[in-house]
């Protein structure tokens, strides 16, 4: 699609008016009719705008003329799952799992490694294979050939690590010592619990990125920990396969 055919498509979708549209972009409902009509293109600043009226990437408004891909893991990116500046602007250059709020989620490329070959791996897919491959393509995107430029000096290993003694800190019975925390999309993890109240609840957000990890119970049985924290909490639930029946432990403000 062209430009001009995905602005219709989206203003149309979105139920909005050219005047709407205009309005919500600051330029005039001409503009926005030349935008339509192909005559003209939105400029860079303008686009920057659309994208977030619309919330989809610049890439899509541009008919997505690149394969976006996730220069840390190397994942094939769709809007879904593109990462998004502290601002709410696109990041065009990760997904969420790899950068989240203007920082990056990981610092020791083993660690992604790790990560990723537990979801690469399939019957079409055999571990060695995945993490062969993942050892061979990583070094090669842009995250990993500039990370010491990126790096932060080791400041956001500093706060997980940080989180990590907070959380065992907590000595929930039954939930082994965590030791790692990997970055988790909200949307995935948003479990609805129901207080003594009756009351269901969700706690997370479902566009943000946290910090979590599952653990197995010492206890055995189906049920598993979860973990997830941020900057403002802490959180430990339990849950059956696929995050059924959901219970919460501990929601602790930082």
């Amino acid at each position: 699609m062209e430009t001009k055919d995905v602005l219709l498509e989206l203003r149309t979708k979105n139920g909005m008016s050219q005047d709407e549209l205009a309005e919500k972009a600051f330029v005039t409902r001409q503009a926005v009719s030349r935008w339509e009509n192909g005559e003209t293109v939105p400029n860079t600043e303008t686009l920057k705008i659309l994208s977030k009226i619309f919330n989809v990437s610049i890439n899509t408004l541009l008919g997505a003329p690149r394969q976006l891909i996730c220069q840390c893991c190397g994942m094939p990116l769709e809007d879904t799952i593109i990462s998004k500046e502290r601002d709410g602007a696109f990041n065009e250059d990760y997904c969420q799992w790899c950068y989240a709020d203007g920082t990056y989620m990981y610092s020791n490329m083993d660690d992604l490694i790790e990560v990723c070959v537990k979801n690469m791996v399939n019957e079409n897919c055999t571990e060695e294979q995945a993490r062969a491959y993942l050892k061979e393509t990583l070094p090669k995107l842009n995250y990993w050939k500039k990370y010491q430029e990126l790096s932060d000096d080791g400041q956001f290993e500093a706060f997980k690590k940080q989180l990590i003694d907070e959380i065992n800190e907590l000595q929930v019975e039954g939930m082994p010592k965590v030791e790692s925390l990997n970055a988790l999309v909200g949307r995935f993890v948003n479990l609805e619990y129901r207080l003594p109240n009756g009351t269901q609840v969700k706690f997370l957000n479902d566009q943000t990125t946290y910090l979590g990890n599952q653990l197995e119970s010492e206890f055995g049985g189906e049920r598993c920990f979860g973990v997830l924290a941020n900057m403002d909490f802490i959180l430990v639930c339990t849950y059956e396969a696929e995050g059924e029946n959901p219970e919460l432990v501990v929601y602790k403000k930082r």
